[in-house]
């Protein structure tokens, strides 16, 4: 089965907190944009935008993604296998805490949809895997703002970042650009 027919079925899935084509389309445009090849994602969950993503990466492109939760991991590994993308999209299980420093990759993009209050620990855990240019695609940044202050405040005003937010109706995406 191909890539889009499995995003398709996810999206038909009840109570799933999928990014969703919506906002998958601000992230599609920047894998695009940034022309990123290696992304770094934190939250695998049953592995849609795993899928969205490495599916607009080019020929060689990969994506290394975080997963804490076991059967959702599993889950995310059967939709990759159905969508014929275990070539490029590697699933760690774990605390991302714990797994991100045993990660020894370098990406252009860090993809953040995890536990929201720790996404300022994620991106201080990653970094340094980041290239200079490199983008982060935080997630809900609009619905879940006040458990990710400290983030937000990280990426608009440490002078590391360029930051964009991106209204989305009810959420919101932050997208930043590393700039050392």
């Amino acid at each position: 089965m191909e890539a889009e027919t499995v995003l398709r079925r996810i999206e038909g899935l009840p109570n799933r907190p999928i990014i969703g084509p919506v906002k998958g389309k601000h992230l599609v445009d920047a894998v695009k944009r940034f022309d990123v090849n290696t992304v770094l994602e934190v939250g695998t969950l049953i592995g849609y935008s795993a899928i969205l993503i490495a599916s607009n990466l080019p020929h060689e492109g990969r994506v290394v993604t975080v997963e804490v939760d076991p059967e959702s991991a599993r889950l995310a590994e059967a939709n990759i296998r159905e969508a014929g993308l275990t070539d490029k999209i590697e699933v760690h299980v774990g605390d991302a805490l714990i797994v991100l420093p045993q990660i020894n990759v370098t990406f252009d993009m860090i993809f953040l949809d995890a536990a929201k209050d720790k996404y300022l620990e994620y991106l201080k855990l990653s970094e340094n895997k980041l290239s200079s240019g490199g983008v982060v695609f935080a997630d809900n940044v609009k619905m879940y703002a006040h458990e990710m202050h400290d983030y937000l405040e990280y990426v608009r005003n440490s002078g590391r970042y360029t930051s964009e937010y991106i209204d989305v109706t009810t959420d919101g995406v932050e997208v930043s650009t590393k700039l050392f």
